[in-house]
């Protein structure tokens, strides 16, 4: 199996980074890159929007849980890279968690996604904590649920 890239969404949880841990280890096993992708949810998405939230603030947070990515991925020198996609649409109502991580697994050709499998919490934060079993039902790439 070839794997170029490994996609790991992210949300600032615990199990969020304890997923990353796992893509930094596929990556370095098969010479790849991960890319992270932080995902926002539907509270922030629509404070942003409404104006309620500086876009500079969800900038900063996501910046932050970048940098932890980035500090596990840093001991294995593997390369990182990142973006952020809303994780809710108050105008498409298709897009949820689930259907970002796959458009994004798409749109970067990846070849491996690494999900957390969450307990559902109810924190606001905590966005990808229902959209493992999308991914794994939906993905065309392999999926590994952590």
């Amino acid at each position: 199996m070839e794997v170029d890239t490994v996609l790991v969404p992210v949300d600032g949880s615990e199990e969020a980074m304890e997923a990353v841990e796992y893509a930094v280890a596929i990556a370095e096993r098969y010479d790849a890159g991960v890319h992270a992708l932080y995902v926002l949810g539907e509270e922030a998405a629509t404070a942003m929007q409404e104006g309620a939230v500086e876009a500079a603030a969800i900038a900063r947070r996501s910046e932050q849980v970048m940098a932890g990515v980035r500090a596990l991925a840093g001991d294995c020198d593997v390369p990182v890279d990142h973006s952020s996609a809303y994780g809710f649409s108050q105008t498409r109502l298709s897009q949820h968690p689930g259907s970002v991580i796959l458009d994004v697994a798409e749109s970067l050709e990846t070849d491996f996604v690494v999900v957390p499998r969450e307990p559902v919490t109810g924190n606001p934060e905590a966005v990808i904590e229902k959209a493992a079993e999308y991914v794994l039902a939906h993905a065309s790439q392999p999926v590994l649920s952590v």
